[in-house]
């Protein structure tokens, strides 16, 4: 899948989400909906006095029975043959009357002690076309609450054409699987880009911002097709909320980390406190839950892109407009359809950030292998350079006129150089004892070349470590190049090793007379070659430190973890 295919995949999924909330005109017309404890069946009917009703009941232990009446208004008659239904979201197992009339039971009214759980939390019912007239009716609910005492008389009610009622739970749960398909398939597309880039830490909350996405939306909308009782409801809810709380954290803690800012650590430790609050405050009010936690993540994802936007980051435009999109959705619509919308905008807005960042990871590596190939190039031009390569052939024309035996020697050390060369020329890392090799060779050539004493020690070196090629090398051929002998024409090198938890670290000691002194130091060719090999390896990573001493010049390489 290509990136602009999740673009299209989550902007179709938020266009189909905005398609199946249509607006319809009101049938009916609901009042106010009075209680009663105790059980009478009179209560059903729809003349009744119930001026001396409860219009609210605070809670009915032992799983008692109790009543609700509610005065509807249909305000249009059903057309012919499509009789109307009602949706009921009740706490409760009940019996219910319309106009006095039993039209649908679920579970056990009454007897919730004594029997398992059965019935569901949301039903639909047919109302009879004869009992659905324009004009007044009475709803009347005969119900217990065992598992919930103190939710009395919470629930809702649609009227609509029966099938109507049927298909658009059909077609709303669709469209929202959908939505949750497309949230699920991203989340496992970024998931494996993050591992195969696991210090990608954005890339791996998209994904998982994704994956909460979709469970939630599952979660939500699995109820229009797994049967769940009232008594598992709060559970669900809790479910719910949780997977609330990972996304209002993580979507804020992404934008920190795209919109980097001081204090970002102390700032999110607030933020989670704050979130952690709203979650386990407020008992069984899940709606005042989730509205505090959306609006928290709403403000501090805002005031962190907006200093994006100050910071003239780029894409922080398009994301803080994604931010205020999602609340003119907010104020035009209901807060379930914004809530999805809202977060289908947000994570659209992050999509860009990661695509942003995966483009200029594109480019770094593009530039990556075309600085590699000129660095093989360097390396191959450093030993094969016109004037390394006059000096030595007239050193070996002398050797040969002189010693051949030495001549020969000298031949030997020359191809074994370039062998060593070949090798390694295309690898990005090689061991250091490849690395070794041929700084102690190239050291044999420079004693035939010109007739100077050349030792070389090294001290704790592992050799499993793997370092860079020729930057050893490059550090001798300067340590040769800007050296005198000593009184007894001799110059000698030593490499130490030391590793830490924090880094490893490489020291190259020159025992020599400088021809540097009184002069200052300028980077040369030789440097540039080091630090573009040590950043090519290890980023930002690293350390070079070259400077004169007593006894003659110490290069240190420190690679950090």
């Amino acid at each position: 899948m290509k990136l602009k295919s999740s673009h299209f995949l989550l902007l179709i999924s938020i266009l189909l989400l905005a398609s199946s909330c249509e607006q319809k005109p009101a049938i009916f017309k609901e009042y106010r909906t009075v209680f009663q404890v105790g059980d009478n069946p009179t209560w059903s009917k729809k003349v009744l006095n119930d001026s001396n009703w409860e219009s609210r009941i605070e809670r009915i232990p032992k799983g008692e029975i109790f009543w609700s009446r509610t005065r509807i208004d249909i305000l249009k008659a059903p057309e012919e043959f499509r009789p109307y239904g009602l949706r009921i979201d009740a706490y409760g197992e009940y019996e219910i009357f319309w106009d006095g009339v039993l039209i649908g039971r679920n579970g056990n009214p009454g007897q919730e002690a004594e029997l398992p759980p059965e019935g569901e939390l949301w039903i639909t019912h047919g109302i009879p076309m004869h009992l659905s007239t324009e004009g007044e009716h009475v709803l009347a609910l005969r119900l217990s609450n065992y598992y919930f005492p103190d939710h009395v008389g919470q629930y809702e009610l649609e009227i609509a054409d029966y099938e109507d009622l049927l298909n658009d739970l059909l077609i709303e749960t669709s469209y929202m699987h959908v939505f949750a398909g497309a949230f699920l398939i991203i989340s496992i597309y970024f998931l494996f880009l993050f591992l195969n880039n696991r210090k990608e830490y954005p890339t791996l909350i998209f994904s998982v911002c994704c994956f909460l996405i979709f469970a939630l939306v599952i979660t939500v909308f699995s109820k229009d097709y797994v049967p769940i009782h009232y008594s598992v409801h709060v559970i669900r809810l809790q479910i719910i909320n949780s997977f609330l709380l990972g996304i209002t954290f993580l979507i804020p803690t992404y934008f920190s980390m795209q919109f980097p800012y001081s204090r970002r650590r102390l700032s999110l430790i607030v933020y989670a406190v704050l979130l952690i609050f709203f979650w386990l405050i407020g008992g069984h009010a899940f709606d005042f839950k989730t509205v505090s936690m959306v609006l928290s993540m709403w403000c501090f994802s805002f005031g962190i892109v907006a200093y994006g936007v100050y910071k003239n980051v780029r894409g922080a435009r398009l994301v803080l407009v994604t931010l205020v999109l999602s609340v003119l959705v907010f104020l035009a619509t209901g807060f379930v359809i914004s809530l999805y919308t809202g977060l289908g905008l947000i994570l659209l807005g992050m999509l860009y950030l990661l695509t942003l960042n995966i483009k200029a990871q594109r480019l770094a590596y593009e530039n990556t292998l075309v600085q590699s190939t000129r660095l093989r190039l360097e390396l191959l031009k450093k030993n094969i350079q016109p004037h390394f390569l006059m000096n030595t052939l007239t050193s070996l024309i002398d050797w040969v006129e002189e010693s051949p035996k030495k001549g020969v020697l000298f031949i030997e050390a020359l191809a074994k150089e370039f062998d060593l060369f070949n090798k390694i020329e295309d690898q990005t890392l090689i061991p250091i004892s490849q690395e070794i090799a041929l700084c102690r060779n190239h050291l044999q050539i420079m004693e035939y070349r010109k007739e100077i004493d050349y030792a070389w020690q090294e001290e704790g070196i592992d050799l499993q470590q793997k370092i860079p090629p020729g930057i050893l090398h490059t550090l001798l051929e300067n340590g040769i190049t800007h050296s005198l002998p000593l009184e007894d024409n001799s110059i000698k090198f030593t490499l130490t090793y030391e590793s830490s938890k924090e880094c490893t670290s490489y020291t190259l000691l020159t025992f020599a007379r400088s021809v540097r002194e009184g002069k200052s130091v300028k980077e040369g060719t030789g440097l540039k070659y080091i630090k573009a090999r040590l950043t090519e390896s290890y980023h930002s990573k690293w350390d070079l430190i070259s400077e004169p001493t007593d006894h003659g010049w110490k290069s240190v390489i420190r690679i950090y973890a």
